[in-house]
């Protein structure tokens, strides 16, 4: 399958490394150009949101600007990637995280789980992994955003991003190969897409997105709460509809809520094709694998590649296991490190050291925590109103299969992403030249 990084040039493992004033950089601080066309975008999202204008009742989902990486940044991205991708592959990897994970992780091993998102955040070091999620929510409202932009005046020679007809080709080729991973030659007819109320979720509008993308590829989909979900006689329907595939976008990562029993049912014994599914986000997004993934010995008595292991420790923040041993030594440095729960989403019930009281911490060694060395976040120039201002950045790859189809920028003030903030959103991201500008 393609990616959107085939153009890349391959660096050497020794590649030379962009000034630490690169091209990009520079670009990030002062090119204020507005490079999205809303009357474009607007223009897509109506054809694929039917009676919808998301740019009204979204304000602050897109930015009208865009984020630049040097194409160094962008081999190192490939590359943390590519390592996770080989490591999680070990037996030995599989093994210890099953182990720790609920048992119904035992199943769905056949897929590869659609859009996986892999999280980073630009230091002064290169990219650093902060987080890998299932799931990842906004590649379908991407895919329409890199359509609309035109050239920066700052940085001509620079090529846009792939365009919105060939994400979708990948994105349903993706889904097919997950089908036929679990369900060969069989024909695929019924894809629900399912999530909590989902007609209340923030990001509704690219379910019927995808709804609409399967019914272009003659498929019939349905959007629904899993409560809609019946288990008949072996088989899962919905709305009347038997179902094959269920696209995903529960947070009940394990599937134990009792809206989800159905789906859970189903899953467990094989009646329906689920992606991303419990294994996935198992194997991948448990925040307890940032321990092993960024502990060097732990990798090597795993069999993991030389190479492999010293891009991970260069590329995931160490990140330890919070325990009522370690307790003392992690308050004493709480200013460098940042607390997340385990199985957390959408920077919930996250904490930065420096900003915890006693109570907080309290609630942390009560819970299920892990610590990761805190990488502060790069920031974007922009202009609100007319008037100079800088917002908090992250980059978020997402990924099929260990490729990557789509990069993407989200711009943003506080703690984390919240569309709540005036000019920020999501943003496309260019490669440009190490040299250029």
């Amino acid at each position: 399958m393609g990616n959107c990084m085939s153009s890349i040039t391959e660096l050497t493992d020794h590649g030379s490394e962009p000034s630490s004033d690169s091209t990009a950089d520079r670009l990030n601080r002062s090119c204020f150009c507005k490079t999205l066309d809303r009357t474009q975008l607007h223009t897509f999202l109506q054809a694929d949101v039917v009676n919808e204008d998301v740019l009204a009742t979204h304000p602050q989902l897109f930015s009208n600007t865009s984020v630049f990486i040097s194409p160094y940044h962008a081999e190192q991205i490939r590359r943390i990637i590519g390592a996770i991708t080989r490591v999680v592959t070990l037996s030995g990897y599989e093994q210890q995280v099953l182990e720790q994970a609920h048992k119904i992780a035992a199943n769905g091993v056949e897929t590869e789980g659609v859009f996986m998102g892999y999280d980073f955040h630009m230091s002064e070091q290169g990219p650093k992994l902060i987080e890998i999620n299932t799931n990842a929510g906004g590649a379908f409202l991407n895919a329409a955003l890199v359509s609309a932009q035109i050239k920066c005046c700052r940085v001509e020679s620079i090529p846009l991003p792939p365009l919105k007809t060939d994400l979708e080709a990948e994105f349903m080729a993706m889904f097919l190969h997950e089908w036929a991973l679990q369900r060969e030659d069989k024909p695929l007819k019924v894809i629900a897409i399912i999530d909590e109320n989902p007609k209340q979720q923030f990001l509704y509008p690219e379910f019927v997105m995808a709804q609409r993308l399967f019914e272009k590829a003659g498929l019939t989909a349905v959007i629904a709460d899993p409560s809609e979900l019946e288990l008949i006689d072996g088989k899962l329907q919905c709305q009347n509809q038997i179902i094959d595939l269920v696209y995903n976008r529960l947070t009940d990562f394990t599937l134990e809520q009792k809206e989800n029993l159905s789906l859970r049912q189903a899953f467990e014994t094989n009646a329906v094709v689920v992606t991303p599914n419990p294994y996935h986000h198992a194997i991948y997004a448990n925040k307890r694998n940032l321990i092993l993934l960024s502990d060097g010995d732990a990798l090597a008595k795993l069999g993991a590649r030389k190479g492999d292991i010293a891009i991970l420790q260069a590329g995931i923040p160490a990140t330890r296991e919070v325990t009522s041993e370690n307790a003392a030594e992690l308050w004493q440095e709480r200013k460098q490190l940042f607390f997340k729960p385990t199985a957390g989403f959408g920077s919930r019930a996250t904490y930065r050291g420096d900003k915890l009281t006693k109570r907080v911490w309290n609630d942390i060694l009560q819970g299920d925590y892990v610590a990761q060395k805190i990488v502060m976040p790069s920031e974007r120039g922009i202009l609100v109103d007319g008037q100079e201002t800088t917002l908090k950045m992250d980059l978020r790859a997402y990924v099929y299969a260990g490729e990557i189809q789509l990069l993407a920028a989200r711009l943003y003030q506080g703690q984390t992403t919240n569309f709540r903030t005036e000019g920020g959103g999501f943003a496309p991201v260019f490669i440009t030249d190490l040299t250029s500008g």
